[in-house]
This record gives structure tokens, C-alpha cells and sequence, in this order.
């Protein structure tokens, strides 16, 4: 596959999205004063998978160990820049007011860090003239030609992983026990900003801490919340905390579900 591309300027890209951010890149973010989402799905991981099925390495290496009732389960977390209409750092004249130190996932669009995620223009906000044949190479034979956008790749997929049980810390820290079902949606949770930055601020402590305390096994077991009732019986039947999205009322987070409710 081979692909060339430049950026237009025409700031589609900085709409009405949720943009994964680093510990430390979402602390900067609550210092600005804008709102970070704490995003949540479980899951089921009764028992290891093949040795050689590379997508489960890249998910279990991204997620931690915890429990559904009496399912073993896997919970990936993602801290998130969430804003809707344009980004709160986009300037009338399209410029990015924090470009300087702006997240690692803005720098390194279009390219795609999930390496199980294909680049394809259709999946962009980019109008077509960004791909028009003659630009800058972005891609050839299928890999990317920019040495340091495939650096910033790199050190995006190794914070995920060395990050996992900071993670972990943080949703114990919050109280944080609802997680959707993998591949249906997210459970985005929003602590209170000042709590959250405390939170964050705990985490950079026990990070200096070698002696660090483990998560207590209480703050390991999960809920599974999803829109689509035929998932919430099967998890039951095997015996994880499970609970239908319409049987809640005034849930403390958002659900933000990828399939149409169904009974």
C-alpha cells in the first residue's frame, strides 16, 4: 500500500473527538482547564490465549488482571481528551494554540498506533486534496516512510503498556468499577476535575515509591455494563457482574455504545 498525504489546515481532525492522551499529557490537559474522560471496557480472559494469537499479546499487554464476580477478566483504561465541536486549542486561523506540546496522538496522525488498525483515507477527517498523489510519501510498501512519526508510535504503544498499572491505580484511586464489554463500546467515566488531578498527582508519587502498595482486591472486581441484553444474560450464565444499561438510573458515567440497544 502506498500513500502520500499533507495537512490542509482545514481543522477536521480537531472536531468533536476523544483523544487517547498519556498520564502526563492528560494532567496538562486538566491544567488548562478542559475536561479528561476516564474510559473503561472489560475483557472476558477465562484462560490465556494461544502463544502465537498476536492480537491478545497487544490487548493483554495493554490491559491488567481483575474480576467479573467469578470471571477473569482483562481491563484495558484510556484517559482522554473529550471535547465536542472544535478543540478547545484550535485557533480561528486553524493553528493549534499548543502545537509545541501537543499530545502524541495529534502528532502522529493520519498514521494509525493500533498496529492491528490499517491506515485508510476513509476513516480520516482529511478532505480528499490531502491525498492527492504528488504530496509528501506517507506510506510505501505498506510502512511508513517517516522515521520519527514511527519513533512517536513506538513510544506511544510502550507508555500504554508501562503505564497499566498506574491505570489500574487510578480507577481504585476514583472508585472506578464499570466497564463495558470489549468490542461494544466504552464506559466513559468523568471524575470531578480537581479529583482526578489529584488523583493523577497521587500516581507520579507512587511511581517514586519502590515499596508501592498493591491494588486491594476489593477495587479488582468489575461490572460489565452494556446496552444489549443478550450479552448482559450470557455473562451472567457465566457468573460475571453484569447489569443492562436501560435498568440503571442516572448511571455516574456515559455509555458509549458502538451497536443499537436491543432487548
Amino acid at each position: 500500500m502506498e500513500l502520500d498525504f499533507d495537512c490542509t489546515q482545514c481543522g477536521n481532525c480537531c472536531r468533536d473527538l476523544r483523544l487517547v492522551l498519556t498520564l502526563a499529557e492528560a494532567r496538562m490537559w486538566l491544567a488548562d482547564g478542559h475536561t479528561v474522560e476516564v474510559l473503561c471496557e472489560a475483557i472476558p480472559w477465562p484462560a490465556e490465549p494461544p502463544a502465537d494469537d498476536a492480537a491478545a499479546a497487544y490487548k493483554r499487554k495493554r490491559s491488567f488482571a481483575a474480576a467479573s464476580g467469578g470471571l477473569p477478566v482483562r481491563v484495558l483504561v484510556m484517559l482522554v481528551a473529550a471535547f465536542a465541536g472544535r478543540c478547545p486549542n484550535l485557533q480561528d486561523d486553524m493553528r493549534c494554540r499548543i502545537y509545541a506540546r501537543r499530545p502524541k496522538v495529534c502528532r502522529i496522525y493520519p498514521a494509525e498506533v493500533n498496529p492491528f488498525v490499517q491506515l485508510a483515507p476513509a476513516n480520516k477527517g482529511c478532505p480528499p486534496e490531502a491525498w492527492t498523489t504528488g504530496r509528501p510519501a506517507l506510506l510505501r510498501g505498506g510502512q511508513l516512510v517517516d522515521a520519527a512519526t514511527r519513533e512517536l508510535i513506538a513510544q506511544a504503544r510502550a507508555a500504554a503498556i508501562a503505564s497499566v498499572g498506574a491505570r489500574q491505580r487510578l480507577c481504585a484511586t476514583l472508585g472506578l468499577r464499570d466497564a463495558a464489554m470489549a468490542n461494544e463500546g466504552w464506559v466513559a467515566h468523568t471524575p470531578e476535575r480537581a479529583a482526578l488531578i489529584d488523583a493523577l498527582d497521587a500516581l507520579d508519587a507512587a511511581d517514586r515509591d519502590d515499596d508501592r502498595s498493591p491494588v486491594a482486591d476489593s477495587a479488582l472486581d468489575w461490572r460489565f455494563v452494556s446496552n444489549r441484553g443478550a450479552t448482559v444474560d450470557v455473562l451472567a450464565e457465566i457468573g460475571a457482574q453484569s447489569v443492562r444499561l436501560g435498568e440503571l438510573e442516572a448511571p455516574p458515567f456515559s455509555y458509549l455504545g458502538l451497536y443499537p440497544e436491543s432487548a
